[in-house]
């Protein structure tokens, strides 16, 4: 048996988290509450973090309508993945100035859509991609996507699919001028849940040595470079705060490029909403495999396909906190489903107490992010996973 727990006072104040559960209480599980006061103390830190940069919001990581408005309002631009995204973001009254095309994968009557509604910055990492541009949002600003090491110490690595290495770079950022684009600048994504602040320094290093290349021998000067996201939620795994992230992430900035420093972007999701959501699920079954197994199997009514995919390889371990007390056991969780890979945590066996019921409550902390958006819509019939905010 395991000695310890989740506690909420880790995680939450009381009062906040008393203030979800007391909203919680009565409603049809399982569902996520967004605390929105969370997400404006989030946003508030990491603009004051970064007091230089301009923040793109991952709109990916919840595209819920009150946390989209609450950004807006608060000066946030986007980083919009889909023309169902951008009409989301554009139908909320914000700007398409405000918006960066930030998927490197798309159709060209996609590109023509962002187009025609005012989107002038958008991202690449191939010749075709780039070419498509060219003919269909001539003139635009782009930015090529590089790959980074060190994605590996991600919690959720983002690299292999998308960017491409610095040679490359070099020759799209010049295909773009030739092109008539406007050769704007690099991004880069050190990986999701990054808790390792080097793999900064790394990115940081190999965009500069681009940036140098094309201003010597093409006479290209870039204007920016945006670093994406990978700034952590608070998840079982300790993390720096965000202070500390910002203090190294600028240091490793002005020491590739002094004081003389291209305009910034940071494009969070997961280090805003994560923390800001609590998801309630119910114990719908508990067993053992034999009458001498040494763990017990908990199902519960979410899953991998209701909002946790990101238990895939049991790569996000989420804070789960019950309110029964006692000795705990190591316990296999898994999902309702018809579907033998519905297993959220088998070789991270999580403590639960061995009072658990079914019909108990298990509450599952910082699922504020990719969560409801990650959420299958009928797989064996279950609808999408709920999601209430509170203001």
């Amino acid at each position: 048996m395991q000695d310890y727990s989740v506690r909420i006072e880790d995680y939450y104040p009381a009062e906040t988290f008393n203030r979800i559960k007391a909203f919680a209480d009565g409603k049809e599980t399982p569902f996520v509450v967004i605390d929105n006061q969370i997400v404006r103390k989030n946003y508030a830190d990491l603009t004051r973090c970064f007091p230089a940069a301009k923040v793109y919001y991952a709109v990916k990581a919840n595209p819920g309508v009150e946390i989209l408005q609450l950004l807006r309002d608060a000066g946030s631009s986007f980083d919009v993945a889909s023309v169902y995204e951008l009409d989301k973001i554009l139908a909320l009254g914000v700007a398409p100035e405000r918006c960066s095309y930030g998927n490197t994968i798309k159709k060209r009557k996609d590109i023509r859509y962002f187009y025609a509604k005012g989107v002038r910055l958008f991202a690449t990492d191939a010749e075709a991609d780039l070419r498509n541009l060219a003919a269909d949002a001539p003139g635009a600003k782009v930015y090529v996507r590089i790959l980074t090491e060190g994605s590996h110490t991600a919690d959720w690595p983002l690299s292999r699919k998308f960017g491409c290495q610095v040679e490359m770079a070099v020759e799209l950022l010049a295909l773009a001028k030739e092109l008539g684009l406007e050769p704007y600048g690099l991004s880069f994504h050190v990986g999701s849940q990054q808790r390792d602040i080097g793999a900064w320094d790394a990115a940081i290093g190999k965009a500069k040595v681009i940036f140098d290349r094309l201003h010597k021998e093409m006479g290209i000067d870039l204007k920016m470079l945006n670093m994406g996201g990978g700034l952590p939620g608070n998840y079982l795994s300790s993390t720096h705060d965000i202070d500390t992230y910002a203090r190294e992430i600028q240091r490793f900035l002005h020491d590739d490029f002094g004081d003389d420093l291209p305009e910034i972007i940071l494009e969070p999701g997961r280090s805003l909403c994560a923390n800001a959501g609590i998801l309630v699920s119910e114990v719908v079954l508990i067993s053992r495999k034999s009458q001498t197994s040494l763990h017990r199997w908990v199902y519960t009514d979410v899953g991998m396909f209701s909002g946790l995919i990101e238990t895939l390889g049991e790569a996000i371990k989420y804070p789960i906190y019950t309110e029964r007390q006692g000795p705990l056991e190591d316990t296999v969780i898994a999902g309702p489903t018809c579907d033998s890979a519905d297993i959220l945590y088998e070789d991270h066996k999580y403590p639960l107490p061995l009072a658990l019921e079914i019909g108990d409550r298990l509450y599952w902390f910082s699922t504020g992010a990719y969560t409801t958006s990650y959420s299958s819509v009928e797989f064996n019939g279950f609808p999408p996973l709920a999601q209430y905010v509170l203001d």
